[in-house]
């Protein structure tokens, strides 16, 4: 594989991708430039001055396909020059962690951004309230920045659509962001008005006047007269797309060039039109080339060969392109190219007349062509339009973990959703199980249970890709959320061991699992032994996070023997391995934090106590039943050093969220008799006046959202409850925090550091 290095970054699959320091996947290269120029495109000088001369914020430009929203942004972004930073949104951006990430590329072209953000933003598995933090990191580009993002209306994820919005609101001083989109963008757009903040360019200002239709008539090669141009410009109400097209049939001569109905982008005849005066105007063996390789997104000449089974591919694109039958190159070197949007959704409509049953060979084609060429989510999507079910469940078995690993969940999130009705389907046990893990981690028990019981529900028989047995895989998603106590988690942990791959990333886990069934019975003396064992094991395999957290383990097995040095030391190397990772978003850190403050406590400092206690507070809304064992071993020891720092409040608070998991999980060994102690001693300690430390985990869960532009009802509707819960628990959480409005509690939560999770 060709390898070069572009502006920094690492560039991938023969200068087509790239990848940045500590960002765990690939970009294309042509999202970070605008369309070359081409001969014969119009200057729409009035309306690049008018963007350059206006000083607001936000700049949208809104029009349906054909009226050059791409060509103005092009040409604004050459009058900008190298303020400007480009980015052409396409599906894969459906993920506010590839979203942000493409953002921060795109502006590290302009000025250095600190490349920890891209690993920040993969801890965070960022949406909208990682925003504050992202703009912090990125306000380091000295203005005056531009940020253009083209084609906007490919992003259509809510949560990508809602970090877009609070981006917008939150943008550094001399900043400007600007978006081109067929549908309007849901920004906050009254807000937005009532500010002077907003400029918003329509198709009526896109529209072309006498004198941009005549250059471009005479850019397509065509002279014609006043009164010539002046009745083009009726029949298509200066569309520039329609006016492009009449200069083609009037070039060609055809029948048609003197028309007497009008058409616009949006009118019935348009396709009509189009299809008589440029598909009858090439061979039938290009319209067909057209036709069918319009399954694709983008294109480059053996992936046309392949789906086309066909040689010669790359000559007719580049003669394609060369007569400016909207074809668009994507890079300089002429590899890769698409369709002008227009042409596309023309060309896809002709497939389904003409050819409906050549759609599934097509797509299964290119999704055998991407995956032998090392791209698989491309393969992914192709698959899915195929209903190549199988080939779909074999590479999101293969990408589920390091793309959850990248912080990408909308990314896995949306695969799952699509694979959820095809239990048929290879491997979907061993999806089911990685699903249910995924929303356990996120703090969602319920979808994690449904999950688990779709995996239950799947084969048991059968080995995996990576020669792990369907069995041991069931045994390791059965250990994990402990449903039948200590006992059987043991159990389940040595099934998982014995049948996964020793290539398996999840091995230390089950070792770990096991050490931990040991230590939950106060015998220490079995499981000091394979907690070690683990700790070499996940340390060699990379498994940071869960080092950190065998540490915290470690921790507990040495405060038993009263060995606080040892408790102290142990402590500090696991918040260590997760303060250098950006391992704080991850629930496997609460247990981190909550023995980095007791150890801080016991050495006599009540601040870095303090401090630590608010990292772990922020992650109790992950902290459920559906990881039983580890979530309450977590809130106990917070409860511990709320009682060491004299807060009884806040341990009621934690405890209580104990009680709540010990209900469905109360087969955990020791720790509901620890949970009893706990409850005892405090019910003698004197109360306090309700405070900070006293929020629930619903509540917590609400603070991040509140300082950003979403509504209650809004906000509801993400939480899944209801806009009346959303406002029960703010008022809740205002009294807690001894504020009386929205603004005061986004003040105070940030003073708390309670304002991200």
């Amino acid at each position: 594989m060709k390898r070069e290095v572009i502006d920094g970054f690492q560039a991938v699959s023969g200068r087509n991708h790239l990848t940045a320091p500590g960002l765990a996947f690939a970009l294309i290269e042509s999202k970070f430039h605008p369309p070359g120029v081409r001969p014969g495109i119009v200057v729409r000088t009035a309306l690049v001055e008018r963007l350059a001369a206006t000083r607001v914020p936000v700049i949208t430009v809104a029009a349906p396909p054909g009226y050059g929203k791409t060509t103005l942004m092009s040409q604004w972004a050459e009058r900008i020059g190298s303020r400007a930073a480009w980015l052409s949104c396409d599906d894969g951006d459906n993920d506010p962690v590839v979203l942000l990430s493409a953002l921060a590329v795109a502006l590290d072209r302009i000025g250095r951004v600190d490349p920890s953000i891209f690993s920040a933003l993969a801890s965070a598995g960022a949406d909208i309230t990682v925003v504050p933090r992202f703009v912090s990191a990125v306000a380091s580009v000295q203005p005056p920045v531009t940020v253009l993002l083209d084609q906007a209306e490919a992003v259509t994820n809510r949560q990508c659509l809602n970090t877009i919005a609070e981006f917008a609101l939150r943008l550094p001083p001399g900043w400007q962001l600007g978006l081109a989109s067929r549908t309007v963008v849901p920004l906050p757009t009254a807000r937005l008005r009532a500010q002077g903040g907003i400029l918003e360019v329509t198709a009526d200002d896109l529209s072309m006047g006498p004198r941009e239709a005549d250059s471009l008539l005479k850019g397509a090669g065509v002279e014609a007269d006043e009164a010539s141009v002046r009745d083009l410009l009726q029949r298509t109400e200066g569309w520039p797309a329609g006016l492009y097209i009449a200069a083609l049939a009037i070039k060609s001569g055809s029948r048609n060039s003197d028309v007497g109905f009008t058409f616009t982008g949006d009118d019935v005849y348009m396709g009509d039109y189009l299809r008589s005066e440029l598909l009858d105007r090439i061979s039938g063996a290009e319209a067909s080339f057209l036709i069918r390789t319009s399954v694709l997104d983008r294109m480059c000449g053996s992936l046309c060969d392949a789906i086309l089974e066909e040689t010669g591919s790359t000559a007719v694109l580049e003669q394609m392109e060369a007569r400016n039958l909207l074809v668009i190159p994507l890079d300089r070197h002429r590899e890769w190219y698409r369709y002008h949007h227009l042409l596309r959704d023309l060309m896809r409509a002709e497939l389904r007349r003409r050819e409906p049953d050549l759609i599934q060979d097509l797509n299964f084609r290119a999704a055998a062509w991407f995956e032998a060429n090392a791209m698989p989510e491309a393969a992914i999507d192709h698959a899915q339009a195929a209903g190549d079910y199988d080939r779909v469940a074999r590479l999101i078995l293969e990408l589920q973990q390091p793309v959850w690993a990248s912080g990408r969940v909308e990314t896995v999130l949306r695969w799952m959703d699509w694979l959820r009705d095809i239990p048929s389907a290879e491997y979907y046990g061993a999806i089911a199980v990685h699903g249910s893990l995924i929303f356990a981690l996120l703090g969602q028990p319920a979808e994690a249970e449904r999950w688990a019981a779709a995996a239950e529900r799947a084969s048991p028989g059968g080995v995996l890709p990576d020669g792990s047995t369907m069995e041991a895989t069931l045994a390791y998603l059965r250990a994990i959320l402990c449903r039948t106590g200590i006992g059987e988690m043991r159990r389940d942990a040595r099934i998982a061991w014995e049948g996964l791959s020793p290539a398996s990333p999840y091995r230390a886990t089950m070792l770990y699992t096991e050490g931990i069934s040991y230590l939950l019975e106060g015998d220490l003396a079995r499981a000091e032994p394979i907690l070690a064992r683990a700790l070499d094991l996940a340390t060699q395999a990379g498994s940071l996070p869960l080092a950190g957290m065998i540490l915290a383990e470690q921790c507990g097995v040495a405060a038993e023997r009263d060995d606080w040095p040892e408790v102290t030391t142990l402590a500090r190397r696991a918040a260590t391995i997760v303060e250098t990772g950006h391992f704080g978003d991850y629930w496997t850190s609460a247990l981190v934090y909550a023995w980095a403050s007791r150890a801080s406590a016991y050495q006599g400092d009540v601040g870095q106590a303090r401090f630590y206690l608010g990292r772990a507070s922020r992650l109790r809304p992950l902290l459920t039943y559906a990881l039983p064992v580890v979530s309450v071993q977590a809130l106990l020891e917070m409860t511990r050093s709320y009682i060491t720092l004299a807060d009884p409040e806040g341990a009621a608070a934690v405890l209580a969220q104990v009680h709540d998991i010990l209900q469905q999980r109360p087969d955990l060994g020791v720790l509901p008799e620890l949970a009893g102690q706990l409850q005892a001693s405090l019910a003698t300690a004197n109360a306090r006046a309700v405070s900070a430390s006293s929020l629930t985990a619903a509540e917590l869960r609400l603070l991040p959202l509140l300082a950003t532009h979403l509504s209650y009802q809004e906000i509801g509707e993400r939480l899944f409850v209801s806009k009346n819960t959303v406002k029960t628990q703010a008022y809740s959480a205002y009294r807690k925090l001894r504020v009386s409005s929205r603004s005061e509690a986004v003040v105070r939560t940030r003073e708390l550091g309670l304002d991200a999770v």
